[in-house]
């Protein structure tokens, strides 16, 4: 499987001011923050932090309230369309269709990017077999394990060869092997030049596989350094930096 190889001095998502309310509820709080390109990126903290607004916000799930978001150089307000075509998303949600094989799932989500079905085709084998799936190709999605279904759910994040991949809890509820076969695969994703920009809940992960963590509370960014530094500073393993910063757990 080719991926990509373009790794530029250019930040693939630079944010200024953004703000998100809902309603009364102020879920993003006028955050800064830069997102270089072939970095590994991590947004940390407890449920209701704002990481999931801010990642659907780059993403364009959603529009800004306020403040600038370019992703790619481009507005998100106006370029959804553009910033979609080179962007994968792996959500934490289970939202592959029941009724369709492993094999089927990819070639119709193929479909939104425009991408003909003899491109599609060999590109979902490929993925597959990246995501040692091969042999499921023509199962349907009930019979497959949760950690084969978390699989399959990053091989069609990445059917239009995304140069940024935004990854929500990518490894919630693996079991140890699960979780160490995605990592290989995103690891090996990053050394090709990928952007990795992810949340999660495994403060292990994120201490060995990000270039720089965010760490958020109450819709802030509290901080933003390589986990490295962080823990150097405040003493402890990343969970205990957090405790520090912030006074609370990280599950809440």
């Amino acid at each position: 499987m080719e991926f990509r190889d373009t790794i530029t001095s250019m930040n693939v998502v630079t944010a200024k001011g953004l703000t998100k309310d809902y309603g009364s509820l102020r879920a993003v709080d006028a955050v800064d923050f830069e997102i270089a390109r072939g970095e590994c990126f991590g947004f940390l903290g407890p449920n209701g932090a704002g990481k999931t607004t801010v990642m659907r916000i780059i993403y364009c799930f959603m529009p800004p309230g306020s403040g600038e978001v370019r992703v790619f150089g481009m507005d998100v307000n106006g370029n959804a369309s553009a910033i979609k075509a080179r962007t994968g998303v792996m959500p934490q949600e289970d939202n592959l269709d029941p009724d369709l094989t492993v094999f089927a799932n990819l070639l119709v989500y193929a479909r939104y990017f425009d991408i003909p079905k003899k491109i599609s085709a060999p590109r979902a084998w490929e993925l597959l077999e990246f995501v040692e799936l091969k042999e499921k190709a023509h199962v349907k999605i009930g019979d497959l394990s949760g950690g084969m279904k978390r699989r399959l759910i990053l091989a069609r994040s990445l059917i239009n060869n995304p140069e940024l991949l935004i990854l929500d809890e990518p490894t919630t509820g693996l079991d140890p092997h699960s979780r160490r076969s995605v990592w290989e695969k995103l690891n090996y994703l990053k050394s090709k030049g990928t952007t990795l920009l992810l949340t999660t809940h495994y403060m292990e992960e994120a201490e060995v596989f990000c270039d720089r963590v965010a760490i958020m509370d109450l819709g802030k960014i509290v901080t933003i350094d390589a986990p490295s530094n962080l823990m150097n500073t405040h003493g402890g393993n990343l969970e205990e930096v957090y405790l520090k910063l912030t006074g609370k757990a990280l599950k809440d």
